[in-house]
């Protein structure tokens, strides 16, 4: 057998063949370059094939659907409903001015997210009217199979555009290229209104048309202020109907109620507010107001669950709606420049001429003193122009009490004379003040001509935005409670904390009862203890407005001092006592001619007095 021999040039030429293989296979490899960019293209690739696989499994294109084919046509929507997608995503698009900030979801085609750019709350967190899922809004209806449907759960396709200085986006869902239901938002510079547009097109063969249409708006307040129960107290479901009343729900407790020839719809937040409006007034409105506040805590974050539903009305079976979106401040020189809805109407001032004085008065006349005056000085220099145009009042009441405490003596006197006998005492009593010219109600004309002012100045201070997180000494907030101590606990009624402005109120009101009330007024059967008042009336008021706003205690704390010093004035530099004393002697010597009123109270009175003689 021949032996086999190890051929060299067979291994030279393997050796060489793999040389040349490696050598090629160098020169041919991709650099780091082309390796980046085919990753890239494989990404888009891959992409645009997952997306096109999103959609052929979401929809089947409307331009491709034969609407003259009822079958393709019922296909085609058992398969996605009446209404059909662009693509399926919680995209949203943004629309702003310089005042507010609006995102738009796709998916229901509303308002998500509405930020005011120019307000913080009180920790410093910008303002939002509407986050985070605390409202909705959509339409909910029939279709011609019977199906309800809500807009609020259809996806809807975005476009944005330019008109002139103003932001438009429309907002399509789409049953076909010219068949859908269209949202379009409309800002404009500088302005808290945004036009909203409700319309749909070739939608009357899916919508039910016997059945109603219903507009749903849902939102929940969200806590801005310091004190969560103070803000709830003003924060309260408003609206305008029946050409121009104004209503509410009640802002205490749940609330509920159905009107009709609705113009607008306030959900309002005490110092913010979230306004529906209409050019042609709604028909009629279900409307709904949730307490969600139960008790003062920092946990809580909402304030109210406000509701509405109004049904539509169809015109040629399509959708047709011309309203407006106002999301922004509950402030008078703001909301009074939409005249065409009477927005500033969302403001509670008060009721009747209270009310009155409070917006025509006392509103502008402080913004007059604010515009060059620190918003804390304005308040007292308001305050002693308010007491200095009342002190003629404060002279009459004070002249009437002076009177009182010169015939102190005589009505003791009859009060131990007929001690036994209230009736001939209350008669000798009221004869003793018709001789001498002085009337018993005459202190409480002058308190009652003050109410007006007090109950609009009452108003005043919890209305106005102008105080908002406006600072004075020790309070950082004219609009809410002045703390100079927060106490481990909280005291029912008080709070879990000690605001300053409320405890010198109690002392000036204190001092100023003293002086008129504790000894001048003489405790008459039937009457209250004047002197239990005196301590009660500064012991309410520090529990009742401990959580005030320290604005309105700031006010009353100056006007009572300013008021103890009128009087001062008017008891030592004015009035004499012995010319009041004189001049009540002398009145008693003139002949008295009783007026109808006062002669047939004098004869019920003998006749009372006779008959308990009698017996009978």
């Amino acid at each position: 057998m021949e032996e086999k021999k190890v051929d060299i040039n067979s291994i030279i030429g393997f050796v060489l063949i793999f040389g040349i293989l490696i050598f090629m296979f160098y020169q041919n490899r991709p650099t780091p370059e082309e390796l980046e960019a085919q990753k890239a293209k494989q990404e888009q690739v891959d992409a645009q094939t997952s997306n096109n696989d999103e959609v052929d499994a979401t929809i089947t294109a409307p331009a491709q659907i034969n609407l003259q084919d009822s079958t393709a046509v019922e296909q085609y929507r058992s398969s996605i409903g009446a209404f059909g997608y662009t693509a399926p995503s919680n995209a949203s698009t943004s629309l702003e001015n310089d005042l507010v900030h609006l995102t738009i979801s796709n998916k229901g085609g509303y308002i998500t997210e509405a930020r005011m750019k120019q307000f913080h709350t009180y920790d410093s967190i910008p303002v939002y009217l509407v986050k985070d899922g605390n409202a909705s809004f959509g339409l909910r209806f029939s279709t011609s199979d019977n199906r309800v449907l809500n807009t609020k759960d259809l996806f809807f396709e975005p476009s944005l555009s330019i008109s002139g200085e103003n932001q438009v986006l429309s907002l399509k869902a789409k049953v076909s290229a010219s068949e859908f239901l269209e949202f379009r938002y409309e800002i404009k510079p500088s302005d808290y209104l945004i036009d909203f547009t409700i319309r749909s097109q070739g939608l009357s063969r899916v919508i039910n048309g016997n059945q109603p249409i219903n507009l749903e708006w849902n939102l929940k307040g969200i806590r801005h202020s310091k004190s969560v129960e103070y803000e709830n107290r003003y924060t309260e479901m408003m609206y305008n109907f029946e050409d121009g009343k104004i209503d509410y729900l009640s802002a205490a407790s749940d609330d509920n109620e159905t009107e009709e020839d609705v113009k607008w719809l306030s959900f309002k937040q005490h110092f913010f507010t979230s306004i529906l409006a209409t050019k042609k007034n709604f028909k009629t409105a279900d409307l709904e107001s949730k307490n969600l506040v139960e008790e003062e805590s920092e946990a809580v974050r909402f304030t109210k669950d406000f509701g509405v539903s109004i049904p539509l009305t169809l015109e040629g079976g399509e959708i047709t709606e011309n309203l407006n979106w106002y999301y922004g401040p509950t402030d008078v020189a703001v909301l009074s420049k939409y005249e065409e809805y009477g927005l500033d109407d969302t403001i509670y001032f008060g009721w009747g001429i209270f009310g009155w004085i409070n917006r025509y008065v006392f509103t502008p006349f402080y913004s007059f003193l604010s515009s060059f005056l620190p918003f804390g000085i304005a308040i007292v220099v308001m305050t002693i122009l308010v007491r200095l145009a009342m002190s003629p009042v404060t002279y009459k009441s004070y002249l009437s009490q002076a009177k009182m405490k010169v015939l102190k003596p005589e009505i003791t006197e009859l009060g131990e004379k007929y001690k036994d006998n209230a009736m001939k005492k209350q008669q000798e009593t009221m004869k003793l003040y018709g001789k001498a010219g002085v009337s018993p109600m005459s202190g409480c004309v002058p308190a009652l001509l003050q109410m007006p002012i007090f109950y609009a100045l009452f108003m005043f201070f919890p209305t106005s935005f102008a105080l908002r997180q406006k600072p004075f000494l020790w309070a950082d907030d004219l609009s809410s409670y002045d703390a100079i101590a927060q106490l481990p606990f909280s005291i029912p009624f008080y709070g879990d904390h000690v605001s300053l402005f409320p405890i010198l109120a109690s002392i000036a009101i204190f001092f100023y009862m003293t002086m008129t009330t504790g000894q001048n007024m003489p405790t008459q059967p039937g009457m209250p203890n004047m002197k239990f008042i005196m301590y009660l009336m500064p012991f309410m008021m520090l529990f009742f407005f401990n959580n005030y706003a320290s604005g309105l205690s700031l006010y009353y704390f100056v006007s009572n001092l300013i008021t103890i010093g009128i009087m001062l004035v008017i008891k030592n530099f004015i009035l004499d006592n012995d010319k009041i004393h004189a001049q009540i002697q002398e009145n008693k010597k003139k002949p008295k001619k009783e007026n109808k009123f006062q002669k047939k109270m004098r004869e019920m009175m003998e006749q009372a007095e006779q008959q308990k003689k009698t017996g009978k």
